[in-house]
């Protein structure tokens, strides 16, 4: 299975993009789902039936030409749409909280809450959609595209998995959790009550449910495709992009400018425009030489008719693998260790990085990321680190009180 999270800047189109591209491979026969919080409406896809499904929302079967009576060509290709639902997600994952707390909450005088009473937070739409992701990949699916949020959500939403695991072991570690059953021995020495099982066994939930998601993110068949106008922000963005999923160890398969005007009109000032925008889009050329162009219509694309000129169809092969974290071994040359982190785009300015037990704290323009230090780097002491052409090197010298003595 292939997965495909589309991105892009606000109002670049990415909507009919994500619409247009998967309507595109089911018509060319493949299985598609469709995972999009608005495409129904704003890309005027037309379902049939509320369809079957588990999980967060119910995927719909959708019709991939306009005939009313006509379901789509003979043969295997078919396309649904998955529209998650964040607040009937929320209730259903609050209510069972609750009802696996009941005791603990009893214990506290807490009243439970009533489904009705319920209204999904901010932010909720975040998780609905991670687990609609979790769900799509355990389908029966040869291609799913899901529509994320514009570039600074999405790459917000794309680390989420990996910071709630590591604020889950820091707070709840295995260790503690493997303690249990002293619990009942300690609140009597202690004469109060220490955490209860319920608090254990969520937690183990999250962490696995968590852990599944991040393996749908991280998977070498799961591949970010970046929408964008040509304009000024463009270049920004795709910079930032690339650098965001780098530090996330992400890849940025295909950038597509939407919406490129034509290049033979003979008015003035609709060819001022157009100059302006084939200049933004060399400099994205130059920065990613697979850009995809797709044409602007001249109007709001409504439609399968209209959808399926706006297609970016998968490459053949496995997406685009992010570059790789080595360690260089330089012991015999120089008497250090370096660890090669690729930042495509950083600057100096922007970066920092600190060392906090067996984790490095890594600073780059807006985003962050605690990392794992590599097994070797760990009986390390990091001596510097430098900025050449977007890899971050970064010197460990091994630590003579850790590092493992040779015999002689």
């Amino acid at each position: 299975m292939r997965i495909i999270l589309v991105t892009g800047t606000g109002g670049a189109g990415r909507t009919v993009v994500a619409a247009g591209s998967a309507l595109a491979e089911a018509r060319a026969g493949r299985r598609v789902l469709l995972v999009s919080a608005d495409a129904d409406g704003a890309a005027g896809l037309h379902t049939d039936g509320p369809g079957t499904g588990t999980g967060t929302g119910q995927p719909r079967p959708v019709r991939l030409t306009d005939a009313e009576d006509e379901a789509g060509p003979q043969g295997p290709g078919s396309l649904h749409l998955l529209t998650p639902d964040p607040a009937a997600d929320f209730r259903r994952e609050f209510l069972a909280f609750q009802a696996r707390s009941t005791t603990a909450l009893e214990l506290l005088g807490a009243a439970p809450f009533e489904e009705a009473e319920l209204t999904e937070p901010p932010g909720s739409g975040h998780f609905a959609l991670l687990r609609a992701l979790r769900d799509a990949a355990a389908g029966d699916w040869d291609l799913v595209v899901a529509e994320l949020p514009p570039v600074p959500e999405a790459l917000a939403l794309l680390a989420l998995p990996e910071q709630l695991r590591r604020y889950l072991r820091r707070l709840l570690p295995p260790e503690r959790q493997a303690a249990r059953a002293l619990r009942p021995m300690l609140a009597q020495l202690a004469g109060v009550p220490l955490p209860a099982q319920w608090l254990y066994e969520t937690t183990a939930r999250w962490e696995q449910e968590l852990a599944a998601v991040q393996d749908v993110i991280g998977s070498p068949h799961t591949s970010v495709r970046l929408v964008v106008e040509p304009g000024p922000a463009a270049d920004e963005a795709l910079r930032l992009t690339r650098l965001g999923l780098a530090l996330q160890g992400l890849a940025l398969d295909t950038v597509v400018a939407n919406r490129v005007l034509p290049a033979d009109s003979p008015d003035p000032w609709f060819a001022g425009l157009v100059a302006e925008q084939h200049h933004h889009l060399a400099a994205l050329r130059t920065a990613h030489p697979g850009l995809t162009e797709l044409p602007h219509l001249g109007r709001v694309p409504r439609g399968p008719e209209d959808l399926v000129l706006l297609a970016v169809t998968d490459r053949e092969g496995a997406p685009a693998a992010p570059p790789a974290w080595t360690v260089e071994d330089r012991r015999d040359e120089d008497g250090i260790l370096v660890w090669h982190v690729p930042l495509p785009g950083a600057v100096k300015d922007g970066l920092s990085l600190v060392r906090r037990g067996d984790e490095l704290l890594l600073a780059v323009g807006p985003y962050r990321r605690a990392v794992a230090l590599p097994a070797v780097l760990r009986r390390c002491t990091v001596t510097g680190a430098g900025l050449v052409d977007g890899d971050l090197r970064i010197r460990f010298a091994p630590d003579p009180g850790l590092w493992p003595r040779s015999t002689p």
